[in-house]
């Protein structure tokens, strides 16, 4: 198995920034395929961005697009979601997520971390 624990939410303004944090425990991180989701409320989870193995590959979400950024340092077991120009409609709590690289799903969830954009 693996650990997952965010970092990095808070309050900020719109058109502010945030870089959220991930940081796992437990098995080889570079063995997972990583995952940013968010869920706001009264509203189902969805699906923010996520990276291969390898970071060779990403993608994001329309919503997000030219604005969030996902990236990876395996050296530090740790993903990370650069986020820019933020909207009120970004206020989540945003979570991340491991998928096993042989099975694709999205298997281990972090507890998230709140982020609330101020308009």
């Amino acid at each position: 198995q693996v650990q997952l624990v965010e970092s990095g939410g808070g309050l900020v303004q719109a058109g502010g920034s945030l870089r959220l944090s991930c940081t796992a425990s437990g098995r080889t991180f570079s063995s997972y395929g990583m995952g940013w989701f968010r869920q706001a409320p009264g509203k189902e989870r969805e699906f923010v961005a996520r990276i291969t193995v390898s970071g060779s590959r990403t993608f994001h979400s329309d919503a997000v697009k030219g604005r969030f950024t996902i990236s990876r340092d395996n050296a530090k077991n740790t993903v990370y979601l650069q986020m820019n120009s933020l909207k009120s409609e970004d206020t989540a709590v945003y979570y991340c997520a491991a998928a096993p690289a042989y099975r694709g799903t999205f298997d281990y969830w972090g507890q998230g971390t709140q982020v609330t954009v101020s308009s």
